[in-house]
């Protein structure tokens, strides 16, 4: 399998503060990979010097398959970025955007056309192509970002933080088209602080803290590590806890919570004990963990 991101032992300080801590990770070819932290995490940093425009410390990086340090040029050539803030010329029309962007990627009259046309449609804006970008909503210039990212189809698309501030409407719109753009062979690396959306579109994770990775895997497998938790209501909780001291547990007033990790298999010899401790259940339901159980779990201070 292709790698279409490959990063060995990085390292980036400012002013002797590490932003960015010895990482090592890799992107498959035609991958959906996210990059999870809290803020100052240092995941804006390690974009940066993927796409050049920082230099790291030590270490090695490589995208598309060329160095970061050594061959920068022939990097930016074949990425494209969708940065948090907006760079669109907003007194420009969406068509004169990508029209620019693309001749500094040396796409000739007819291939520019075609592409233009290509994207738009790719981000449902044919119809707004020759409208002032300044009169577009938040969710319009975001989609045509991406449109402009992707117009000379980059092995590798850069999208930090892409759903940041839209409505949930918008954003799932920009997820379609993110997954889309997989389809068309394109590499994805995206940072989030939305945590449903990395669940929803990520092949993989990498959870990053004080400069370092630590987790990555599929957001199916790092659920899996995570505990289920069994939230029974009811009356009489205090005269089971000396035969509930084995579990994970808290009783806050008439609810009484305990975190399982083979929950089906264990439930049963709960309410065992329940039932003979003369507790009064009234109701039981099992909450599955999910990607942002985890993410708060490995993060907390």
């Amino acid at each position: 399998m292709v790698k279409q991101v490959v990063v060995e032992n990085l390292i980036k300080d400012f002013n002797g503060v590490r932003a960015v801590d010895g990482i090592s990770f890799e992107v498959e070819d035609k991958e959906i990979f996210g990059l999870l932290g809290p803020n100052g995490a240092g995941k804006t940093t390690t974009i940066m010097i993927l796409v050049t425009l920082l230099k790291p410390t030590s270490g090695k990086a490589f995208v598309a398959g060329y160095d970061v340090l050594k061959n920068p040029s022939a990097v930016r050539k074949n990425i494209g970025v969708v940065f948090q803030e907006t760079t669109l010329d907003l007194e420009l029309t969406a068509r004169e955007n990508l029209d620019f962007h693309a001749r500094l990627y040396g796409l000739n009259k007819s291939e520019r056309k075609k592409r233009i046309n290509k994207v738009l449609e790719l981000v449902d804006l044919q119809d707004k192509a020759d409208e002032v970008v300044k009169n577009f909503s938040g969710g319009m210039k975001r989609r045509l970002e991406i449109a402009r990212g992707f117009i000379h189809s980059p092995k590798v698309l850069f999208l930090d933080e892409p759903t940041l501030g839209l409505d949930a409407h918008t954003r799932r719109k920009i997820w379609k088209y993110i997954e889309e753009l997989r389809e068309r062979d394109v590499t994805i690396f995206l940072t989030t602080h939305y945590i449903e959306e990395a669940e929803k579109l990520c092949d993989r994770v990498a959870i990053m803290n004080r400069g370092k990775i630590i987790a990555n895997d599929k957001p199916k497998n790092l659920i899996e590590t995570n505990k289920n938790t069994v939230i029974i209501t009811g009356y009489g909780f205090e005269n089971a806890l000396e035969d509930l001291r084995h579990f994970e547990y808290v009783v806050y007033e008439n609810e009484l919570r305990i975190f399982l990790e083979r929950c089906e298999e264990v439930l049963p010899k709960i309410l065992q004990i329940l039932y003979k401790n003369n507790v009064e259940v009234k109701s039981i339901s099992i909450k599955k963990p999910s990607l942002e159980d985890v993410f708060v779990e490995l993060t907390k201070q």
